[in-house]
C-alpha cells in the first residue's frame, strides 16, 4: 500500500522500524497507535511495508504526536531504551563485530547515514576522554528533546553491549534545558547525565578505546564493513550536489567551509561546483544562507547562546550584519524573536506532568 505521504525526501531517510518501536512504545502506555497514525493520515499496515519512505516533515508530526497520544514527555527515554544492536540493521551488527570500542565508533562515525540522515555523528578527544557528537542535519526544534533522547540512549546502550564492561559510558550531554523528567534519565542511563551543554554527545574515557572486545568476530567485521560502504556508496551517488553540501555546512557548523574548501573537497573546481549548484536551481551562497537561517532559529529557540555568540557561531565578524541577516529571514530581530518566543512559552503553561510507563 502506497502511503499517501510518499514523497521522495532524498536528504531525509529512516527506516520504517523506528516508527514501528514508537508505535509499539505508545500502545505500552496506552495510546492508540492507530489513532497517532492516522493524524499523519497513515494506518497500521504502512508500517508493514519496509520501503514506507515518509518526508521529515511527516516524521517531525508523527514524534510531536506521539507525545500527545501517549501522554509521555518521557517517551523518546523510553523509546530509545526498545532500541537494541539488531534494530540498527547492518551498522548495528558491523558495531558488534569490531574488535575494539574505538573501531565501533568509527564505525557510527562514518555509517550512520547507511541508516538515516536525521544526525551525523563525529568525535574527538578530549582531556583523556572521547566526544562522541551527535548533529543534527534537519531542524528538529520542538521534537528535539524525544529524539536525542532517543537516540543517546540506544547508542549508549549499543556502546554497552559491545564493551561488555571494558569501557563505560561516563555522561550523557544535552542542549536542551533538564525535563522535569531528569531523575528518570539519569535512572535509565546509567551515568551522569549533564543539560543545557554546548553540544549532544556521550563522553567515554580514552584509556578503554582500544581494549580487545570479546564479541569481535574480524571476518564477520570486514563484511559488515563491505556491506555498510556499498550502501553508503549508493546513497552518495544518488543524492543532489546541493544535499551533499547542506550536510558538509551543518556537519561543520562552527566553522564553515568556503566556496574553494568545498570544491576541493569534491574533487572540483570552485567554478564547476558553482555551476553544478545553478542546475540545480540554487548556489553555494543560498545553502549556506540556509543553513545560517535553520541555524539561527534553532538556537535562539535553545535560547543557550547570546545574540553575539550566535552570530560568532555562525560566521559573523559583525553583529550588525547578522541582525540584517536574521531580520531579512524573518522580518524581525533576533532579540524580538527571542522576546515573541518566551512569550509563546508562557502562554503555553506548565508542562504535562510525568507518566512512568507501565511495569516500571
Amino acid at each position: 500500500m502506497a502511503a499517501p505521504t510518499d514523497r521522495r525526501d532524498p536528504s531525509f531517510t529512516l527506516p520504517v522500524q523506528y516508527l514501528r518501536h514508537i508505535a509499539d512504545q505508545i500502545r505500552a502506555q496506552g495510546g492508540d497507535p492507530r489513532h497517532w497514525l492516522a493524524l499523519s493520515r497513515l494506518t497500521e499496515a504502512h508500517l508493514d511495508d519496509p520501503a514506507l519512505a515518509v518526508p521529515y516533515a511527516v516524521f517531525h508530526q508523527l514524534v510531536r504526536d506521539s507525545l500527545t497520544v501517549a501522554r509521555e514527555p518521557a517517551l523518546g527515554l523510553f523509546v530509545g531504551e526498545r532500541l537494541v544492536a539488531s534494530t540498527h540493521g547492518i551498522l548495528g551488527y558491523a558495531a558488534l563485530q569490531s574488535g575494539t570500542l574505538r573501531q565501533a565508533l568509527e564505525v557510527l562515525e562514518r555509517y550512520t547515514r547507511v541508516r538515516t540522515t536525521l544526525v551525523s555523528v563525529s568525535s574527538e578527544a578530549h582531556r583523556g576522554e572521547l566526544r562522541v557528537r551527535f548533529a543534527e542535519n534537519h531542524p528538529l526544534g520542538e521534537i528535539r528533546r524525544p529524539v536525542l533522547e532517543a537516540i543517546l540512549l540506544s547508542i549508549k546502550n549499543l556502546v554497552d553491549t559491545i564493551a561488555r564492561g571494558t569501557c563505560t559510558v561516563r555522561r550523557a550531554s544535552f542542549t536542551f534545558e533538564a525535563p522535569d523528567y531528569a531523575p528518570l534519565a539519569r535512572e535509565l542511563f546509567q551515568c551522569d547525565v549533564r543539560y543545557a551543554q554546548p553540544w549532544a554527545g556521550l563522553v567515554v574515557p580514552l584509556d578503554g578505546l582500544d581494549a580487545p572486545l570479546r564479541l569481535a568476530d574480524p571476518t564477520a567485521y570486514q563484511d559488515a564493513l563491505a556491506i555498510c560502504q556499498r550502501e553508503l556508496d549508493k546513497l552518495t551517488g544518488s543524492e543532489t550536489l546541493a544535499t551533499r553540501i547542506r550536510r558538509m555546512l551543518l556537519e561543520k557548523q562552527n566553522g564553515f567551509p568556503s566556496l574553494a574548501v568545498t570544491a576541493r573537497v569534491l574533487h572540483m573546481t570552485p567554478r564547476t561546483l558553482h555551476r553544478r549548484l545553478v542546475a540545480e536551481g540554487t548556489s553555494y551562497k543560498q545553502l549556506l544562507e540556509s543553513v545560517r537561517h535553520m541555524l539561527a532559529v534553532e538556537h535562539l529557540k535553545s535560547g543557550l547562546l547570546t545574540i553575539e555568540q550566535l552570530a560568532y557561531t555562525l560566521g559573523y565578524s559583525d553583529l550588525a550584519n547578522f541582525r540584517r541577516a536574521f531580520k531579512r529571514w524573518e522580518r524581525v530581530p533576533p532579540a524580538a524573536y527571542r522576546r515573541r518566543l518566551a512569550a509563546r512559552a508562557r502562554r503555553a503553561g506548565p508542562a504535562r506532568p510525568l507518566r512512568r510507563a507501565p511495569g516500571r
